[in-house]
């Protein structure tokens, strides 16, 4: 059994190239796959391998300049659920394309799990999902408000459309792991938004965490690498994703006749031309033979970076 350790920190990284070659040297050295995500305002990612190998790298950031207070989540997997080790350098750990949100400056109130049935049960409580609509889609919390985002980027100009809607509510806001609500609840802080919470942990804590039968979460969580779903108790969920675009599909959804393995799905039969889905026929046709020599291949790696 593997370990799957999810992970964000934010700290200043003057330099995030001068990091990138011995964390992926570390990484690659002890067996672990993923993708870890730098840019000068901190790390995100998810990493997978051994208990060794997780704790090797796990101590090797905790090394780096203000991580030693690092805090991760752990899930199990019976495959490695990436392809590969990347080590990217980004403009941001979480994409928000708002230069002013500084989550080392304020964020929302921290609510652990065990607290938050009792917080979005209150009748003054608006409770928002951050995550865009594909994850929305297969779960989320009983009354979450989903703001029908494409992508991270979109949640500012939502914001600034659906305000008026929480006056004089206090707004709980939740993601998978807890990365974006650091910078939606600074930024809401930001647009004078006094009573701001956000799950401590993401959903991921909470479907570890919360006992199913205490539960107010609907369907699985959508999580960025092969596993695609989980559900409570961290258990792999029953989704797949659509190997054209990426997408989350349930058993059901692979019913449907536009579904075709590695080519398309009813999501995204007219999102692409005849010579993509040819494209997407062969790439899918090299994975089978790749298979069938039991080897890995690139193409096979669809896991989709956070």
């Amino acid at each position: 059994m593997l370990t799957v350790a999810a992970l964000y920190h934010f700290t200043p990284f003057p330099d995030p190239e001068a990091i990138k070659a011995p964390l992926a040297k570390t990484a690659c050295a002890n067996g672990v796959k993923g993708t870890l995500l730098l840019a000068r305002e901190g790390i995100n990612g998810t990493i997978a391998g051994t208990r060794e190998g997780i704790d090797a790298v796990l101590a090797h950031i905790r090394a780096l300049p203000g991580c030693a207070d690092l805090i991760w989540k752990e899930s199990t997997a019976a495959d490695m659920p990436f392809g590969r080790m990347k080590v990217r350098i980004k403009r941001e750990i979480v994409t928000m394309g708002q230069p002013d949100v500084d989550p080392t400056a304020a964020v929302g109130h921290y609510v652990e799990p065990a607290a938050w049935n009792d917080l979005i049960a209150a009748e003054d409580v608006a409770i928002i999902d951050t995550r865009n609509d594909y994850e929305v889609e297969i779960g989320t919390f009983e009354g979450a408000v989903n703001p029908n985002t494409k992508s991270f980027r979109d949640f500012p100009a939502w914001w600034q459309d659906n305000a008026h809607r929480f006056h004089n509510k206090r707004v709980a806001m939740f993601c998978t792991g807890g990365i974006r609500c650091e910078k939606s609840t600074n930024y809401l802080l930001s647009q004078g938004v006094e009573d701001v919470f956000h799950l401590k942990g993401g959903i991921l804590k909470y479907l570890e965490e919360v006992p199913e039968q205490d539960s107010r979460w609907n369907g699985e969580c959508f999580v960025f690498d092969q596993r695609v779903s989980l559900g409570h108790g961290l258990k792999q969920g029953d989704y797949t994703l659509c190997h054209a675009c990426r997408r989350p599909l349930s058993p059901q959804d692979k019913t449907r006749p536009e579904y075709e393995d590695g080519v398309s799905c009813h999501r995204c039969i007219g999102e692409y031309s005849d010579a993509d889905r040819a494209r997407f026929r062969e790439r899918q046709h090299q994975v089978e033979l790749a298979e069938q020599r039991g080897e890995d291949h690139i193409g096979a790696d669809h896991g989709k970076d956070r």
